[in-house]
């Protein structure tokens, strides 16, 4: 008999954000006559992390406004790093967050979820738990609130899916031994396909954050599927958080809804 089935709920984590190379950077603004603004920013850079200080590095570039008389066309320069980029997204101006890149790893999250979740392919990575490798011993499941009033029958079915996996494995003697690995890469591929579309799996996603904000406010929206406006609610609270002036004119609705004021940026 298999186990009950082991319910799960969604888990969001910021495991990777930009690193930039300060020394680097300093070099190529004392060649190009700009490292007093660097100085300036060695402040915001630590409450922030480097992320902003990139993708502001990227749009000062564009125009050479390290600071006043650089270009002869820039009389005036934004100090304020937040009033820069509001400067930035009203312009939609883009490109330079494209910079600035931020890995997730999505725990628990169905296969709907990342089914969903790559179509957001461009500025986007992605590795997701092969399941041709990964054997379904135990199948997590989140029952979606819309199913509540069947959730004993969803647990029952879900739970006769994994008492298959396990007779199934063996009776095909999966942990014979001296079975090739090949052939258990074939026999756990064929399973899988007897698996529920909604098994909680693992997937790292790598963004950039011009992609972010397209999908925070994409996944978010009332009509996007419900797993979806769950993780990326708090996709958005941990971006906010961790990059306040990218994401400075985002304003989270009564309905869950994060609703960017500069779109398409």
């Amino acid at each position: 008999m298999c186990n009950p089935m082991h319910e799960t709920t969604p888990q969001v984590f910021l495991i990777a954000r930009p690193a930039v190379d300060v020394e680097g950077m300093r070099a190529y603004l004392d060649s190009v006559g700009g490292s007093s603004w660097l100085d300036m920013r060695e402040q915001a850079r630590a409450e922030t992390g480097d992320g902003e200080l990139l993708a502001e590095f990227g749009g000062r570039m564009c125009y050479r406004s390290w600071e006043p008389g650089l270009n002869r066309n820039v009389t005036r320069i934004r100090t304020d790093q937040r009033e820069y980029f509001a400067n930035v997204l009203a312009s939609a101006h883009g490109s330079v967050l494209e910079h600035a890149n931020y890995s997730f790893a999505l725990r628990n999250v169905s296969r709907v979820f990342t089914h969903e979740l790559i179509r957001h392919r461009a500025g986007s990575a992605f590795s997701q738990e092969s399941l041709r490798y990964v054997r379904l011993a135990d199948i997590g499941f989140r029952v979606a609130p819309a199913l509540e009033p069947l959730r004993e029958q969803v647990i029952s079915i879900v739970e006769q899916l994994e008492e298959f996996q396990a007779t199934a494995a063996a009776r095909l003697e999966l942990d014979g031994d001296g079975l090739p690995f090949a052939v258990k890469k074939e026999i756990t591929s064929a399973l899988r396909r007897l698996a529920p579309i909604g098994l909680s799996t693992d997937i790292l996603w790598t963004a950039n954050v011009r992609t972010l904000r397209h999908v925070i406010e994409m996944r978010t929206a009332p009509g996007a599927e419900e797993e979806l406006r769950l993780v990326f609610d708090r996709v958005a609270e941990r971006m906010r958080a961790e990059a306040p002036n990218l994401f400075q004119d985002f304003t989270r609705e009564e309905d869950g809804a994060w609703v960017p004021q500069w779109r398409k940026v």
